[in-house]
């Protein structure tokens, strides 16, 4: 692992806020320029169910490459309560189709249109249904060399994904994670001790992926009133001890932490992106991440959240930063 080599992300002065970064990410202002770059290529694109064995199906939109002798194929990956329609998503993609890759964005269970797939809940360490997905592709596309990334969550997945490639038989040729959780204990500290508008963003948004799949399967699921809770470790720790089969909230967490010795055995070349002020994902949680010479992080001063918006025109940084990490 390179020591935290810069990122050479600079955004104007005015930009450089990590709330503002944050925000700006997600901002329908941004919808109609990333619409402008990316909404041609990806019109074209075709929603597919991905059997991941076991019955478990998982939801994925599908960009064909232009020139199909490209033999490139790009696995994205978003964030808790995001999908394969987040704008981070939409505009990265934009970037990778253009540049002649496969773009497949994967949901996670129970994100975007897809809580009636599956009966069971999603939790973060349902690792093995995300992993037999990547396989699956890449059985179905095997001359195409494969490349993952992933953001916030996402990137959480893709690092755990890229640590159990080799058994998996995945050959995967880079992994790109940014603003991945490292520590979800960390993270959970940070988002409900953090300011507010963090924990609520999320809680309103996991509320209203509760209540649909509480719609979807009303004779599985009665959760109460989900306005009792209050705070994220709060309402975790309910799932948990409720729907996951862990025995406690600390265990669960442990489940999908690659903080330790989680990726000392990582072959598959990676690259991690973290902010210096990303108000949640703790940039010291890498210090504890293991040495592999197969992982490089790279440190950026500003970026916030995923945002890394690199001028007024509200441009992604990240964009060009996948795509530079998927040519290496």
């Amino acid at each position: 692992m390179l020591d935290h080599p810069l990122a050479d992300f600079r955004p104007p002065r005015l930009l450089r806020g990590a709330h503002l970064q944050s925000a700006l990410a997600s901002l329908p202002l941004r919808q109609r320029r990333i619409e402008d770059g990316a909404g041609r290529i990806l019109a074209a694109s075709s929603i597919e169910i991905i059997d991941c064995g076991d019955g478990i199906r998982l939801l994925a939109e599908h960009t064909a490459p232009r020139d199909e002798d490209g033999g490139r194929l790009a696995v994205l990956i978003h964030g808790w309560e995001g999908s394969s329609r987040s704008l981070y998503m939409v505009s990265a993609a934009g970037r990778l189709a253009r540049a002649g890759f496969r773009v497949i964005r994967l949901n996670l269970r129970d994100h975007g249109e897809s809580h009636h797939l599956n009966p069971e809940l999603f939790h973060s360490c349902r690792l093995d249904e995300v992993l037999n997905g990547v396989a699956a592709l890449q059985r179905r596309f095997p001359e195409e060399r494969l490349f993952l990334g992933g953001f916030s969550l996402g990137g959480n997945f893709a690092l755990r994904i890229a640590a159990r490639a080799p058994a998996a038989g995945l050959r995967i040729e880079q992994v790109a994670a940014v603003c991945p959780v490292l520590d979800p204990g960390a993270t959970m500290v940070a988002l409900d001790n953090g300011l507010p508008p963090y924990r609520l963003y999320f809680i309103r948004k996991w509320r209203r992926s509760l209540e649909l799949k509480r719609n979807a399967f009303p004779a599985l699921y009665d959760f109460g009133e989900l306005e009792r809770f209050r705070t994220l470790r709060g309402m975790t720790d309910y799932f948990v001890c409720n729907y996951t089969g862990f025995p406690d909230l600390e265990s669960y967490l442990r489940g999908y932490a690659v903080t330790g010795d989680r990726l000392a055995s990582l072959v598959v070349p990676t690259e991690i992106l973290l902010a210096d002020d990303d108000p949640v994902i703790p940039v010291s949680d890498a210090a504890r991440v293991a040495h592999a010479p197969s992982l490089t992080v790279r440190r950026s001063r500003y970026g916030g959240h995923c945002g890394f918006i690199a001028d007024y025109r509200l441009a992604s940084w990240l964009d060009e930063y996948v795509a530079r990490v998927f040519r290496a």
